[in-house]
């Protein structure tokens, strides 16, 4: 295979026409990124959403949405938590009151269209033990970070694991179901293997992890699934095209203008771990 791709690159080298590739556009949509993460030992009063629309492919322009209403309902209580438009696409609030097992609706009014979803706040085990490892991952000569929490067995649950190392640009997520490790103590490795192409480097002592582990719902759990099935298989030649996915967040006014993003509520407890 790699023989292959370097005969089709010294191939296309040797081309001197320019190929104009015409990429459909769309009308822009609203972006809606309202992660309502409630840390652990925190209030959970600071909370922020934030607004942006679609942009052509090739375009990597950030859109920020400004002028639009944003609050948020206990709709137990009918408690309101209004989001002050920050005129940068931020949308903030100091006295959102996070409760397990509440559900909350989110409210978005945009260009004379309004948007909704609802969600439920969960809660998340604490993290056990954080540790590092060569044996139970996929090469034992490449050193991994353990992460070990109790799943309840009461109840079902669905978790988001997220992994960044100090300098990277983006985390590595992992979704994690406990249908057939329910009320055990699970363990999860993430680990690096060297790529000189990509320049990634294997884990070594200094190396700092930021984790986070959040309690999320099943419809959640089922929609970031299937965005990192697409994002692992970016590039791959033989998966399937990728398809925009919908979130939870409806459009009450125009049904057909949905908006992109999701409206989600999670408990989360974050560690960090250094490698030695």
């Amino acid at each position: 295979m790699k023989n292959y791709i370097y005969l089709l690159l010294i191939i296309l080298a040797s081309c001197t026409d320019v190929v104009d590739v015409t990429v459909p556009t769309a009308e822009p949509r609203l972006i809606i990124e309202a992660s309502i993460d409630w840390e652990k030992g925190t209030e959970g009063n600071n909370q922020t959403i934030k607004l942006s629309t679609s942009t052509p492919y090739f375009n990597t322009t950030f859109r920020a949405v400004t002028g639009a209403s944003v609050k948020v309902i206990n709709t137990s209580s009918m408690q309101e938590f209004l989001f002050t438009d920050q005129n940068n696409g931020n949308y903030s609030t100091n006295n959102f009151i996070p409760i397990i097992g509440q559900t909350y609706r989110l409210e978005v009014v945009y260009n004379n269209e309004a948007y909704t979803a609802t969600e439920t706040m969960v809660s998340v085990p604490d993290i056990l033990q954080v540790s590092q490892s060569k044996e139970g991952g996929l090469d034992d000569s490449v050193p991994e970070v353990k992460v070990f929490f109790q799943d309840p067995e009461a109840e079902d649950n669905q978790y988001l694991l997220r992994f960044q190392e100090k300098g990277d640009l983006l985390p590595t997520l992992f979704d994690l179901d406990d249908k057939f490790i329910n009320g055990n103590i699970i363990d999860v490795f993430f680990e690096k293997f060297e790529d000189e192409d990509t320049n990634v480097k294997e884990f070594e002592q200094g190396d700092v992890v930021f984790i986070a582990l959040h309690g999320i719902s099943e419809k959640y759990y089922n929609y970031i699934k299937l965005l990192i099935e697409q994002n692992e298989s970016a590039g791959d030649p033989f998966s399937t095209i990728p398809a925009p996915i919908k979130g939870n967040c409806v459009n009450i006014t125009d049904p057909d203008n949905y908006a992109f993003g999701y409206f989600r509520l999670t408990q989360v407890v974050k560690t960090t771990y250094i490698f030695q």
